[in-house]
């Protein structure tokens, strides 16, 4: 990708030491109920957006899990509401993978480096700092902001965004919604786009039990080994390569980008762009572009219980399969069951929560949308906002079952190439640059004024 210039300063802002401290403490999400221990995350940033005028509430389903909801009401009530929406929970690492100390939070170069810089501390620091503005400002506005830093997001929310909306929908409703991805420009043949994320696929993660027989392992005749059959279920799962679909969101994003004849043909044809992401040396935007046109099944996870001498009698698999706009769970249960062929009669599967399964979609004919395109065009003039879909998952997705126009949204400097950018979602050397925390701080304050303004919309 092709550099550029932004107006964002060199030196570091308000949002470059919290997203250090927030990436220090270190609120790593196993998926288990005592990890996370994102409390930490809501006291510092409470000590941040506790200023006069704002409400604020730590609120979690356990002391160790609490998501922090600040809010600044307007002076409106029939006015409508925009929620900040940042998590503060992130993925493991592994120090021996990376360059630097990935809770470290150092600051190199004018980056900042450490686990969740881009996913998505670097968002939520850079939110409370532009909603503490907002409120050291006194900023008189009509509508409603709403910062909320919550828990859970990298398994599935239930511990955050998910359950409270569940137990506290009154807290964090709101019209519309801002959360993480988009806004990394791409340079096109036409231009400059910057993508907004409008769109994501489903989650029909699944557990799957495959049984054999146990017996010694010195007589491995006499058994059924669990773990051999469980490792040709993995195969198969791994192996699945389906033709691309070439869904309407889809289509939207490719035809918006205007990218190149040659390009567009290739991304608009469900046989050539399989074989094109297999092979493009911009790894992170095949990969992105592959999973935006495919169904996804990853196998992740393998647990069996024994021991070296004893053969196992089932085998755990969790399983990250995500569904495209229109597909269901029974389509993904249909996949499946042609994948396993013989072998399904050893294999139970349970899906971990089947609300999420189906894409979910906010419509880009909003207020919401016009407002990123007025604050977006004061540092990119020249580029595009697209509505675009992405692979991963959101804390957008609670909010759209609610009701609530979402979406995803950053502003980074063209210093991050949207091929390192992808790259580093649940990878290694995790950073994000000084002038993107700029950008990002104002871009919220701004967007926050132009949509909550009491104006003509």
């Amino acid at each position: 990708m092709a550099t550029g210039t932004t107006h964002a300063p060199a030196a570091p802002n308000a949002s470059t030491e919290l997203v250090q401290h927030l990436i220090r403490l270190g609120c790593v999400n196993t998926g288990h109920a005592d990890s996370g221990n994102e409390t930490r995350a809501a006291d510092l940033l409470t000590a941040v957006v506790d200023l006069p005028g704002v409400e604020l509430q730590s609120i979690g389903p356990l002391p160790n899990r609490q998501s922090l909801v600040a809010r600044l009401p307007g002076t409106d009530p029939t006015a409508p509401t925009l929620l900040l929406l940042g998590h503060t929970d992130v993925v493991p690492a592994d120090p021996a993978d990376w360059r630097h100390d990935p809770f470290g939070g150092e600051l190199i170069d004018g980056w900042v480096w450490g686990r969740g810089a881009i996913d998505m501390l670097c968002v939520t620091a850079s939110m409370a700092v532009a909603f503490a503005e907002l409120a050291r400002r006194r900023v008189a506005l009509p509508g409603t902001v709403v910062f909320a830093a919550v828990a859970d997001e990298e398994a599935g929310g239930h511990a955050g965004a998910d359950w409270l909306l569940q137990h506290h929908r009154d807290a964090v409703m709101a019209d519309y919604v801002l959360t993480e991805c988009g806004g990394t420009p791409m340079h096109t043949a036409s231009g400059m786009r910057l993508p907004v994320l409008v769109a994501e696929k489903g989650a029909a993660w699944c557990r799957m039990v495959v049984h054999g027989t146990s017996g010694h392992g010195s007589t491995p005749l006499i058994a059924d080994n669990a773990l051999v059959r469980a490792a040709e279920v993995v195969r198969r799962l791994a192996a699945y390569r389906p033709l691309g679909v070439i869904h309407d969101t889809w289509r939207g994003y490719v035809e918006a980008m205007g990218f190149d004849p040659e390009l567009r043909s290739i991304l608009l044809d469900p046989t050539a762009i399989t074989d094109w992401a297999t092979t493009h040396p911009d790894r992170g935007f095949a990969a992105d572009c592959h999973a935006c046109t495919h169904l996804t099944i990853s196998p992740n996870v393998a647990r069996a219980d024994g021991k070296t001498n004893t053969i196992p009698g089932s085998v755990e698999l969790e399983v990250d399969i995500r569904t495209l706009p229109g597909q269901t769970i029974d389509h993904v249960r249909a996949v499946l069951a042609d994948l396993l062929g013989e072998l399904a009669a050893f294999v139970e599967i349970e899906f971990m929560d089947e609300r999420w399964a189906t894409a979910t979609a906010s419509p880009v004919d909003s207020p919401l949308w016009r407002s990123i395109e007025r604050a977006s065009a004061s540092v990119y003039p020249d580029a595009r906002c697209v509505p675009a879909i992405t692979p991963g998952g959101t804390d957008a997705r609670f909010f759209r079952d609610h009701g609530c126009t979402s979406y995803g949204y950053g502003l980074f400097s063209s210093e991050l190439s949207y091929d390192d950018y992808v790259a580093m979602f649940h990878a290694k050397d995790e950073r994000v640059d000084v002038h993107s925390l700029g950008l990002m701080e104002q871009l919220w304050a701004d967007l926050a004024v132009d949509l909550l303004a009491d104006r003509p919309r």
